[in-house]
């Protein structure tokens, strides 16, 4: 392998049989792995299966055969949407690229970072992410920032000879490297094997956490009441351990994980279609619950393209487009890098074919969000010039020149047209080791370049859809006020208030900051602290804040938002910090991913509410009633059919159709209206029981096999038929047209418990055949019970919502 050249094709396929690929294997869940997941998660399930183990054992051979099958059953079912959605991820995570410049065979190629071999010899520049562990070869103006590795958020200046590890970012500069570690042997590598990296639980999980912690105290006070009246009723222990068992997984809304993936894998195959991407599949949750969107505009208000349209020059003695290019960001020949601005001077330049000779720069200083500028020390013969280009009122601010007045006026009349300027000036000074901000002051205008970027058309559209949800948008960008003004007026948005500049935020107090911040909607002349302070400060004031970006600058405001989101042509640590990845940069389809949210939350919901009515209330009938009958109301293995008849009812929820007035704001979990529900609706269910109950004893004088037929059909029927009045908040239910899937699982279920009593599997589950009068009484019964639940519905939520 030469330096000059890199290596060969054959080289890399030895180098990669070597040292192996530029992977970090972190722990993935593999099929085995989930398989096993599922049932640890539901301890419920391994007791259960020892009992029925015993029962076995002891002669209950049938009945623990079908106790098996459905608590088998319903691991399967688990493993195979889990596993699912795991490949979802996987496959969503590949649209996003990740490309590193290479040289091979002599030629500068791009390829996959994980392709990178030891040997290779790899070009990094502003805004990469160090791709393996590397020996600096060639390097100019290079500051990297190795917080991932050591938490020292400070920039850090590195120079030949000196190692770059992998997971670094490129600050400033760039850097020809030789890769000497990759994969798992990277410093990087050693970390992320020997440790677990959390993240903090979103809104929705912290969710289902609580509601999980509030069921599972229902649960075992239930379990263990139930038991010992059973048992100190003369059942055999056995008996009462099994029907207290299966009361408990009846209890258990095991569905509800499953219900959760199939929305978000279902949202997430949606999105991907529009060019979302989302790096976990819950981020789609949390971009449902934002309330706040935080953005620049460029790329999002505007077209994004921003081009260099022409010059004023003042000190016709300097060439202003060879003198912005010395103060552009030294990328040592390779692809054109650096902030919008600097990206339209430099390609501007190749279209003309200008360069500069880079070897004069003696110093660099890259642009800095706080002076909004950048400079450059040159070397002219004998002598030494700065070269600075940035926000007009800053160099105006820094220039000695008598015509400072006609500097500003024309930036503000151009301004007021849509133009944007960036100021060129320069001034001769002496050599030194070092130079500052301080050495701008005294500086000589060479003039302004002026910059178009095309509002975007379809703008007024997106930002009346986030309008229709409830979400604000908040502009937060770093160019001027009037300019800012003028893009707005284009695109129809409206400012709040008036414009806030970052030097008024600066002076503010903690109380003058916190109103301004939820009464104005745009912020102008903002360094990253501002934009930082700004979604900090919504977060602590109880908004959920979405925040897109796409340059260094963005990374601690996409880190600290509740959704990071960024686009695919952003450098790649605005990828890697950000949750959802656009592959193109559209608003309008944010808007959808937000929809997408809620709608996962909504069906969520839905599945939440009717466990902890019509299920819970049928559990809990079952508790009394077995402590008064003489025999089980119903048997366990009876209990855990319904409960699996009941659970592939809903199979159809996450595609259900869902109410546009239930998705228009952000919800959040409420577990005080969920445990009001479940005390509401929980004794409805109830009493029909009981009803059942009272017309099999007392019309059809049943004994255990026909009252147990009984309940089941009806309790089946019951609880998987009030889905259609609990989905929706219309009154009447039939306002809100149901998903077809949703439709036809529940009517399929509820005909299958019907027939399974006329089969020789009923049989065997000690099921009987019921007389005719029974299902007219059904019916009547079903169609009252399901009148009931919506008179009261309305009642419960005008008292109560969530």
């Amino acid at each position: 392998m030469r330096i000059e050249t890199g290596l060969t094709e054959n080289e890399v396929l030895l180098y990669r049989k070597q040292f192996g690929d530029n992977e970090i294997y972190q722990k993935k869940k593999n099929a085995r792995t989930i398989f096993i997941n599922q049932i640890r998660q539901n301890p419920l399930i391994i007791v259960l299966t020892l009992a029925t183990i015993i029962s076995f054992s002891v002669g209950e051979k049938i009945s623990s055969i079908y106790i098996f099958i459905m608590v088998s059953a319903s691991i399967v079912l688990g493993f195979v949407n889990e596993y699912n959605a795991e490949q979802v991820v996987s496959r969503l995570l590949t649209k996003i690229s990740h490309l590193v410049s290479v040289l091979r065979n002599g030629q500068k190629k791009k390829i996959e970072a994980n392709e990178l071999v030891v040997n290779d010899i790899v070009f990094v520049l502003q805004g990469d992410i160090v791709p393996a562990d590397v020996k600096i070869l060639e390097s100019k103006d290079l500051e990297i920032n190795e917080s991932a590795l050591t938490g020292e958020s400070m920039p850090v200046e590195k120079g030949k000879g000196e190692e770059l590890l992998m997971g670094s970012v490129i600050i400033s500069g760039f850097a020809k490297c030789l890769v000497i570690k990759v994969g798992p042997e990277t410093n990087f590598g050693k970390i992320v094997q020997n440790a677990s990296f959390i993240k903090p639980q979103t809104d929705f999980q912290k969710g289902l956490t609580a509601f999980g912690g509030f069921l599972t105290k229902l649960i075992i006070i239930l379990t263990i009441a139930i038991f010992a009246v059973n048992f100190l009723l003369g059942k055999s222990l056995l008996v009462a351990l099994l029907f207290a068992l299966a009361i408990a997984v009846g209890l258990t809304p095991e569905l509800m994980p499953v219900i959760v993936t199939v929305s978000l894998s279902h949202g997430a195959g949606k999105l991907a279609k529009k060019k979302v991407i989302a790096k976990q599949l819950v981020s789609i949750e949390n971009l449902g619950n934002m309330d706040i969107l935080a953005t620049d505009k460029t790329g999002t208000l505007t077209e994004g393209e921003i081009k260099l349209t022409g010059s004023i020059v003042y000190d016709k003695k300097f060439d202003i487009i060879e003198s912005a290019l010395h103060t552009n960001p030294t990328t040592g020949g390779e692809e054109i890098r650096g902030n919008p601005i600097e990206i339209a001077i430099a390609s501007y330049a190749k279209e003309k074919g200008l360069k500069v000779d880079e070897s004069k720069e003696i110093f660099e200083k890259p642009f800095d969000y706080t002076k909004r500028a950048s400079f450059t020390v040159i070397k002219e013969g004998g002598s030494f010039r700065l070269i600075a280009k940035g926000a007009p009122e800053e160099i105006i601010e820094a220039s000695l020149h008598k015509n400072k007045k006609k500097y500003l006026d024309e930036f503000k009349k151009l301004s007021e047209d849509g133009v944007r300027l960036i100021a060129v000036a320069q001034k001769k000074i002496t050599k030194k080791t070092s130079y500052s901000w301080d050495d701008l002051k005294g500086i000589s205008m060479i003039g302004f370049l002026t910059f178009m970027d095309v509002p975007k058309k379809d703008a007024l559209a997106a930002l009346k859809k986030f309008k229709k949800l409830n979400v604000d948008v908040k502009v937060l960008t770093g160019d001027n006020e009037i300019i800012t003004n003028k893009i707005c007026s284009e695109v129809g948005l409206t400012i709040e208030k008036d414009i806030v500049i970052g030097d008024q935020i600066e002076k503010m107090s903690e109380e003058e900051f916190q109103k301004i911040i939820i009464e104005a909607n745009v912020f102008a002349r903002l360094n990253p602290d501002h934009k930082l302070r700004i979604i900090d400060t919504l977060k602590k004031l109880g908004h959920v804040v979405g925040y897109l970006g796409d340059g260094i600058n963005d990374i601690p405001s996409l880190h600290n938002s509740d959704v990071g989101i960024s686009v695919d042509d952003a450098v790649d640590v605005a990828k890697d910090e950000a949750d959802i990845v656009l592959l193109e940069k559209d608003l309008n389809v944010l808007a959808d991913g937000i929809t997408e949210g809620r709608v996962t939350f909504v069906n969520t919901i839905k599945y939440i509410l009717m466990s902890t009515s019509s299920n819970f209330g049928n559990m809990f009938s079952a508790a009394i009633s077995s402590a008064i009958l003489p025999f089980l109301p119903m048997t366990p293995a009876q209990i855990l059919l319904n409960n699996g008849l009941y659970d592939l009812a809903q199979i159809g929820l996450p595609s259900d159709s869902v109410d546009l007035e239930s998705i228009r704001k952000p919800r959040h979990w409420n577990i005080s209206f969920i445990r009001n529900y479940m005390v509401f609706f929980g004794p409805i269910s109830s009493i029909y029981d009981f009803l059942t109950f009272g017309v099999m004893f007392y019309i059809f004088h049943a004994r255990q096999g026909l009252f147990q037929t009984g309940w089941f059909i009806e309790s089946l029927a019951t609880q998987v038929l009030v889905v259609f009045v609990i989905r929706t908040s219309r009154t009447p239910f039939f306002k809100s047209k149901p998903g077809k899937l949703l439709t036809l699982a529940s009517l399929l279920i509820v005909l299958i418990g019907v027939i399974i009593p006329f089969t020789s599997i009923g049989a065997s589950l000690g099921f009987v055949r019921p007389p005719a009068l029974y299902f007219i009484i059904l019916v009547v019964m079903v169609l009252s019970y399901l009148a009931l639940v919506e008179i009261m519905k309305s009642i419960f939520l005008k008292k109560f919502s969530l």
